[in-house]
This record gives C-alpha cells, sequence and structure tokens, in this order.
C-alpha cells in the first residue's frame, strides 16, 4: 500500500482549522502536525483533528513534505518562503503575496527547490464552476457579484485581494491568461481602513470585457457569476452551486407563433456534489505526489495578484473613489 503524505497546517485560525479538519481525514494524507503563533489555539485544533502542536515551526517543516499556509496575508512571503527553502510542498491561501517582489520571491523559491508551490483559489474547484467546464468555449463578457456581510477577517487588506480576487483570477482562467489592457475601477472605505467596496471593468487583448463588483458591506451574502460567449449565456450562483446554460437550438426557424423555449435551450448544470476546500486539499496532496498538475500555480496565483493590484491602482487613480482619512 502506497505510504500517505506526511502533511501539515501553518496557521489554525478561522480557516486553516478546516484545512485540518479535511487534512486530518483524507485517505492520501497524514495530518503530522499544525503550527500557530498563538500555542494555545494550535493545541486546541490539534486535540481537535487528533494530531500534534508544534511550539517550532521548523521542527513541524523537518517532518512533512507538504503544508498548507493559512496565515494572515502580510506573512505569506515570510512563511511560504521558510517552507519551499526546507523542501516543503506549499498550498498558499489566497492571496499569494501583498506585493509583486513577494510573490516573486515564493515563485522563485519553489522554481528553485522544485517544489510545488499552490495557491488556494478555491472558486476553482466550485460545483457550479466544474459543472460548466464542458460548455465552456470562448467567453467575451463575464459579470461577476461577490457580496459578503462585514466581518473582521480578512479586513487587514482591501476588498480587491480579500474577495475580489477570487473573481479576477477566475476571469483570467475563463480568458485563457490573456493579458488586461485597460483597468478601471472606484471604491470605497466605510467600515476598516482599508477598501471595503469595488468595482472594476477590465479588458482583455483577446477582446474579452469583465465587470467585477466585491463588497463587504452587505446584509445578504451573495457570489454570482454571469457569462457570454457567442455559444450561448451561463448564470453562475457560486454560493449555491448552481447553474444554467442557455444557447441556441440549432434546428429554431422563424414563426409568428415562435416562444422562447422554441429558440433557447436551458441546460440545467450540475456536477457531484462536494466540499470544494477539500476538492482543493486533494489537488493539492496528488500535486506534490506528481500525480497531477497544480490546481492553480503559483504563477497563476501571482497573475491574479497583479491584476488585483491593478484594480487597486485603478481605484486610486478614480476620482469618485472614496477613503476616509488616517
Amino acid at each position: 500500500m502506497k505510504a500517505r503524505l506526511p502533511v501539515g497546517v501553518i496557521g489554525v485560525g478561522a480557516l486553516g482549522s478546516h484545512h485540518a479538519r479535511h487534512l486530518g481525514s483524507l485517505p492520501g494524507a497524514e495530518l503530522v502536525g499544525v503550527y500557530d503563533i498563538s500555542p494555545e489555539r494550535a493545541t486546541e485544533v490539534a486535540a481537535r483533528t487528533g494530531t500534534q502542536a508544534f511550539r517550532d515551526l521548523d521542527q513541524l517543516l523537518s517532518k512533512v513534505r507538504a503544508v498548507s499556509i493559512a496565515v494572515p496575508t502580510p506573512a505569506h512571503a515570510e512563511v511560504g518562503v521558510r517552507a519551499l527553502e526546507a523542501g516543503v510542498g506549499v498550498l498558499m491561501e489566497k492571496p499569494l503575496a501583498v506585493t509583486l517582489d513577494e510573490a516573486d520571491r515564493l515563485v522563485e523559491a519553489a522554481g528553485r527547490k522544485r517544489v510545488l508551490l499552490q495557491v488556494g483559489h478555491i472558486e476553482r474547484f466550485n460545483r457550479a464552476v466544474r459543472a460548466a467546464q464542458p460548455y465552456l468555449s470562448e467567453p467575451r463578457y463575464m459579470e461577476s457579484m461577490r457580496l459578503s456581510p462585514f466581518q473582521p477577517r480578512g479586513t487587514d487588506v482591501a476588498v480587491i485581494l480579500d474577495l475580489m480576487i477570487h473573481d479576477l483570477d477566475l476571469v483570467l482562467h475563463l480568458v485563457g491568461g490573456s493579458p488586461a489592457t485597460d483597468v478601471r475601477a472606484s471604491g470605497v472605505a466605510v467600515l476598516s481602513p482599508h477598501l471595503d467596496m469595488a468595482n472594476a471593468r477590465v479588458e482583455f487583448a483577446n477582446g474579452a470585457v469583465a465587470n467585477v463588483t466585491a463588497s463587504r458591506m452587505a446584509r445578504d451574502r451573495i457570489r454570482k457569476l454571469r457569462i457570454f460567449e457567442t455559444t450561448g449565456y451561463f448564470s453562475l450562483d457560486l454560493a449555491a452551486g448552481t447553474g444554467d446554460f442557455m444557447r441556441l437550438r440549432p434546428d429554431w426557424k422563424p414563426s409568428p407563433e415562435i416562444k422562447l423555449e422554441d429558440i433557447v435551450e436551458r441546460i440545467v448544470l450540475d456536477a457531484p456534489d462536494a466540499d470544494a476546500l477539500r476538492l482543493e486539499l486533494e489537488s493539492f496532496v496528488r500535486a506534490v505526489e506528481g500525480e497531477e498538475r497544480a490546481g492553480v500555480t503559483g504563477e497563476e496565483g501571482r497573475a491574479a495578484l497583479a491584476l488585483a493590484l491593478q484594480v487597486v491602482e485603478a481605484v486610486n487613480r478614480s476620482p469618485v473613489t472614496i477613503v476616509p482619512p488616517a
């Protein structure tokens, strides 16, 4: 029988504790231990997941082949490079880093040490996205809306790096990595020192256009994505994991009595129900073992960060952006 991959989790706060929970039950992984800047928190999560709490990060790194890192974003580069330099594969929660220089340090370290760097853009594993994949051909216009009630977690960065980057990564994936040629955006900071709401319009070299909105000031949680292409129209509810694909029927003919359903075929999108985080972690384990490509490579994570920072720059240039004085 193949030995299980020894793994660890660094940072077991609200999100990292879920990483530990899943890794502790994956058939292909052995959760060797967890580490957190708070020893009490590490001990609590270790007890819940049946593993060991490490007081020394280097000691944990010496006993694993891969780690999931869910520390605050400003610490991503420092902790990630430390793990990669130890020859340990890394799943880094999004965003990959705060700056492109930090992202480059992570990508360079992974390449030099020849270890895997995967980025936690979990929406790639969303049920609705997986169901739409077989019908996607050449998206021309995309419109996303990601609204969330306010919570302190994530407010160490602007909403663009906290929430919008999910959709920016999806858009880049849908346009095949085509570079952005024009980015216009505006935003507002209300409940935190950083932007809490932003809207961006992005044009790509291949002619595609995306309109992306993110807010962490909403009453309700909404995550929707609409995709228009020459073959049809997708309406995806990412929160529910459901969606529809509507396309012209090839045999329809004009008629005075014609109805919409005679022209348009509606396909209910469906994929096996599964926890997206668990799918992401399963993908990471297989990628570390060399069984498949990383779900989201370090280079793709860097590209999403680069586009997010372009949006930040566009917001700062916008005359309608409102940021409270420091």
